[in-house]
């Protein structure tokens, strides 16, 4: 047993490792900063020069939820307060919680009072603690100490008469104030929702946190995920790790897998939390990341809850799915419960299927569904009727549909036959609208119901090509 542990210990000590690097956002941007370039490097010269040339500035960090505006800025912080300690005196504000212009000002008030031990008045107006701003401004700028204010969140502070930013940057006009004005928002166009009179104090300083580009991503991948060298995990177990790491970077199916988890979200943190996820899947017996772990995270964070919500439908229920799709494929865009009814027995006598359920027991499957919000009432109209001659409309798609009668177990295969038609059929119909070909549009639905009722795979292809021969 004793030896069992030792075996065991690498892993969960390269398991906690991981985790702490990738909940500390000092070691995961700290790569990011390396550039003369990068915003990093940027925004710390700006601070730092008015530090120490005793000058005001102002500038905006924009960038969508995640990119590291706020990780970048504290880390910003960070070294500058370990390098001017003294001298460095920080605000924050959050437009969540302070967009009120009075409330705004007595937080700064506030904080100024316990950033150089003075007496707080909770009674002070709007006016008092705008002049208490305004001289402790002067008496910082006379003592060669910059005052930093950071506004996250600085849309909800762009809204209104915006007294709190013109009281802010008309006091930074003086010869004798030394501050700093940091905005943070997700809104690129937050400089455009400023006053006249607030934009014309304001330095127009932009600092855009945009995605990485692969090149970064593939390096910030190998920073986060290898372990170091020179730590207390045996030698041999970091060397075959950092190996095997490497390997899976270089996969192809690896990359692919990263590209389509990034596809419509590339930041920083949605990186994170996949990498966070997929740690967590690590084997302990085993020790090593595996591609398995980096595809069993992006399955469980790739969440599609319709597609959970058909894998939980009964198989009644998935028959009355298929039975709304079709008459959607058939036109039939406004349809309820008797109409569905109607298309359950045309197809059960096409099939001559066994399993045949009561109306009552439909109608159960079908409020169900609503429950499940698979499908809607079509308007809010006809409250006073019932359920069963009220239209509705499906929520999912004819794709998600398919998707979810595949990965149902028990799915009967004449439900994938029935649904297959709808892939080619509907841009067929559509095809033939633009076109104006009416006599093939009743041809087709003739066709529709031929196939459901049990004819081969034949007819189908020769549709096609006397389709596109009466196209040409």
């Amino acid at each position: 047993m004793g030896r069992e542990k030792e075996k065991q210990n690498p892993s969960e000590k390269a398991l906690n490792l991981l985790r702490t690097r990738l909940s500390n956002p000092n070691f995961i941007f700290k790569p990011l900063s390396d550039s003369p370039d990068s915003n990093y490097s940027k925004l710390k010269f700006i601070i730092s020069s008015s530090v120490t040339e005793a000058c005001n500035n102002s500038i905006l960090l924009l960038g969508p939820r995640g990119s590291g505006k706020v990780a970048v800025l504290e880390l910003v912080l960070g070294d500058l307060l370990q390098q001017y300690p003294e001298v460095i005196s920080v605000i924050r504000l959050n437009g969540l919680l302070h967009s009120d212009d009075n409330c705004a000002l007595k937080e700064i008030a506030q904080q100024l009072c316990v950033e150089h031990q003075l007496l707080f008045s909770k009674v002070a107006s709007f006016d008092d603690n705008s002049q208490f701003m305004i001289a402790m401004l002067r008496e910082c700028g006379l003592a060669h100490k910059t005052i930093i204010f950071v506004l996250n969140e600085f849309d909800y502070f762009a809204q209104g008469k915006q007294r709190l930013l013109y009281s802010l940057l008309d006091a930074m006009q003086s010869v004798t104030s030394q501050a700093v004005v940091i905005g943070v928002s997700c809104r690129l166009d937050v400089d455009q929702l400023l006053e006249k009179r607030v934009r014309s104090r304001f330095s127009h300083r932009k600092l855009l946190f945009l995605p990485p580009s692969k090149e970064d991503t593939e390096r910030f991948m190998e920073h986060i995920l290898s372990l170091p060298v020179d730590s207390s995990l045996p030698h041999n177990y970091t060397v075959e790790f950092n190996a095997r790491l490497k390997k899976i970077l270089s996969d192809e199916r690896f990359k692919e897998l990263i590209n389509t988890y990034l596809s419509f979200n590339s930041t920083i943190g949605h990186l994170v939390r996949f990498l966070f996820q997929a740690v967590s899947y690590l084997d302990l017996d085993v020790g090593f990341l595996s591609l398995e772990n980096f595809k069993t995270a992006l399955s469980s964070m790739q969440r599609q809850p319709k597609l959970e919500c058909i894998r939980d439908c009964s198989i009644l229920e998935l028959y009355l799915l298929v039975c709304m799709k079709r008459l959607e494929v058939k036109e039939q865009n406004s349809y309820n419960f008797n109409s569905v009814m109607t298309e359950y027995k045309s197809i059960h006598d096409s099939f001559q299927t066994s399993d045949y359920y009561a109306r009552n027991v439909c109608l159960r499957a079908f409020e169900h569904l609503l429950q499940h919000q698979l499908i809607s009432f079509a308007d809010n109209r006809g409250h006073n009727q019932s359920v069963e001659f009220r239209p509705v409309k499906l929520l999912i798609s004819l794709a998600e549909l398919h998707q979810g009668l595949k990965s149902y177990r028990l799915c009967p295969m004449f439900y994938l036959d029935l649904i297959k038609i709808g892939f080619w059929i509907l841009p067929l119909v559509q095809a033939c609208k633009l076109h104006k070909i009416p006599a093939f549009d009743s041809f087709l639905v003739c066709y529709v119901n031929y196939y459901c009722c049990g004819a081969s795979f034949l007819p189908l292809k020769m549709v096609k090509v006397a389709f596109s021969r009466q196209l040409s």
